[in-house]
């Protein structure tokens, strides 16, 4: 299991507190962990400070690696240019590495010309706000046929375009990897993984979403063993963090011995 560096996203299970989230990751010896700022009566939510975040974390010796995340970053305004100077500013507060940037996803901003415009602008205003914080910006584009950045080629090109490479990585997502049906991968480029499996044999490719994505087990439809061999392959050394979004992995009375099953299904087979 040693190459395969394991990472937790609270989504696993959204109902435990922070505290007994990072208990949960110290349980399966994993040391990194991302927070998340859409879960109700949770930190972020909750109004929990920066600091005492960062010393829970200090306390059971994990690593946030993100703050997920900043919605409809590439639709850039002054709500955004706030609440993403709000956001880099906890993260920078409670010791976190980087923010995931997650693209505008209701339909929007899909034209060529427009996905790149909006892609560059946002891009450009938030490398100052990252560089002066020492924050990542972790760029997620998502596989859903509505999203304004499905592509990571499309990512990549915009990063190296503006010489950002010091402030952005992209996050490969296997479950929006498979989605968006693209077949090439950044390794040097890719600061994170998520990994989540898809098993529901009813369910076409193009009509999968959240609630499908279920922890990666020997029935995955996305061959997440496969995604992941191919970055580790390719160099990729970060983290691959657990992000299921089904409500019945959610209803777990034991994620952790959960989390044990699928950690030992992908270490026996990647």
């Amino acid at each position: 299991m040693s190459s395969i560096r394991f990472a937790l996203n609270h989504m696993c299970a959204p109902s435990l507190s922070l505290e007994s989230f990072f208990s949960a990751a110290n349980t399966l010896g994993i040391d990194s962990v991302e927070i998340r700022n859409d879960l109700a009566g949770k930190a972020i939510l909750d109004g929990t400070p920066a600091a005492t975040v960062g010393e829970l974390a200090a306390r059971y010796g994990l690593t946030i690696i993100s703050i997920n995340a900043l919605q409809r970053f590439n639709e850039w305004n002054e709500a955004r240019a706030k609440e993403a100077a709000k956001l880099i500013g906890y993260a920078r507060d409670c010791g976190a590495q980087a923010l995931v940037l997650v693209p505008v996803n209701d339909g929007s901003g899909r034209e060529p010309e427009a996905r790149k415009q909006n892609l560059v602008a946002a891009l450009t205003a938030l490398k100052p706000m990252l560089d002066a914080a020492g924050i990542v910006g972790l760029v997620e584009p998502l596989g859903f046929e509505i999203c304004s950045l499905r592509s990571k080629t499309e990512a990549a090109a915009a990063i190296e375009e503006l010489g950002a490479q010091s402030a952005f990585r992209l996050v490969h997502d296997t479950f929006h990897h498979h989605l968006a049906g693209e077949t090439a991968i950044f390794p040097a480029l890719t600061g994170l993984v998520h990994i989540s499996g898809v098993s529901d044999t009813a369910v076409s490719v193009a009509d999968m979403r959240d609630p499908h994505r279920v922890l990666v087990n020997a029935s995955d439809r996305l061959d997440n063993v496969g995604q992941m061999r191919a970055l580790l392959s390719a160099g990729y050394a970060g983290p691959f963090s657990f992000e299921p979004f089904a409500p019945d992995v959610h209803a777990l009375k034991e994620p952790v011995t959960a989390l044990k099953e699928s950690m030992a299904y992908m270490a026996a087979h990647v």
